[in-house]
């Protein structure tokens, strides 16, 4: 009987996001919980708007789902608030006061935190969505319209900071439909290789450089390895930029910025190895390097090592034959996608 072909690393990448994405009963509840936040804030400040922004809003969550983010414009506080005018603090408490009053009930064991800080209020529900898992907790921003300049203020205990959270929503929307939702699955991939690899960059940093790189339909191999090879570039000039042109400072690294371009090149170079070695003929030996990119035996597992030790001594005896040992070098046949810099 004919051996079944061995999956393209396409297929591999393909059921790879989909046992990372956040599942529909997490995403509900998420969903669930975020407005009744919201109803809780737009009752406590009338005439008030609220945005939602993070993963969840921006439809690249993964699972188990870790928080979902909101925000509310507080209309009232326009000006008596803000930079030069009273600090946030006063507004997170009765924001945290609102939430507890109006979630409590549904939350026996709900904890809603301002002491220490920074930016949001935080939201612990003691209620996890699946049995022994840790529960996802919730961010809320209380946030000021910016009369002055694009975008708002946003808490930087005990003063103010500007940002755009909207804008940045809009605009990964924008980028996932123009990329007919390639730009989430590709993202989605790349945050589970960055929490799986050391989380050398927060998940903002990662959207805010596919969005300089991402910008039409694409396999999510050709995505994942242009990626690479554009953060590392962009790095190596320096942090990444707001891509909203609001916030005054670059997207804070995780580790040191040489390090992480160092971690990005050597991830890039795996990607593309995977290709070759996959255009080659060799999918056992292309499986095997995807799988050690990721490092997740339950995300990617490894193909079976006795099929790839025959695989590796067959490429072996073909470089032997031709003289050839590796090919034209990593990445020389790759696609390449329109880039965009954030750089002035």
């Amino acid at each position: 009987m004919p051996q079944a072909a061995h999956p393209s690393l396409e297929t591999i990448l393909e059921q790879a996001r989909r046992r990372i994405e956040v599942t529909a009963d997490e995403l509900a509840e998420a969903r669930r919980r975020r407005e009744a936040i919201a109803n809780a804030l737009v009752r406590e400040f009338l005439g008030s708007r609220v945005y939602f922004n993070g993963s969840v809003a921006h439809g690249d969550a993964l699972t188990p789902l870790t928080d979902i983010d909101l925000g509310i414009v507080i209309a009232e506080a326009l000006r008596t608030h803000g930079p030069d005018k009273r600090g946030p603090k006063d507004l997170m408490e009765r924001a945290a006061a609102a939430i507890r009053r109006e979630l409590k009930g549904a939350y026996p064991k709900l904890t809603v935190q301002t002491e220490g800080c920074k930016r949001a209020v935080l939201v612990r529900f003691g209620d996890p969505v699946h049995a022994g898992e840790k529960d996802f907790t919730a961010d809320v921003i209380c946030a000021l319209d910016n009369l002055g300049a694009a975008g708002l203020f946003i808490p930087k205990m005990p003063t103010w900071d500007r940002s755009h959270p909207e804008a940045h929503t809009a605009m990964v929307l924008q980028a996932i439909e123009d990329t007919a939702v390639a730009f989430a699955r590709i993202v989605r991939l790349l945050k589970h290789w960055n929490r799986r690899n050391g989380k050398p960059l927060c998940s903002w940093n990662i959207k805010a450089l596919a969005l300089g790189c991402i910008q039409q339909p694409t396999s999510l191999l050709s995505g994942i390895a242009t990626w690479f090879q554009y953060a590392a570039d962009e790095l190596d000039k320096g942090e990444t930029r707001d891509p909203a042109r609001v916030a005054e400072k670059p997207i804070k690294l995780n580790k040191p910025r040489l390090e992480v371009v160092t971690a990005l090149r050597k991830a890039g170079k795996r990607v593309d190895e995977a290709a070759r070695l996959e255009r080659d003929g060799y999918p056992q030996l292309a499986h095997d390097e995807l799988a050690k990119l990721f490092n997740d035996e339950e995300m990617l597992p490894r193909p079976d090592q006795t099929a790839v030790v025959l695989e590796e001594a067959r490429r072996f005896r073909a470089g032997r034959t031709s003289g050839i040992t590796t090919g034209t070098g990593a990445g020389a046949q790759r696609t390449r996608i329109p880039a965009k810099s954030w750089a002035p």
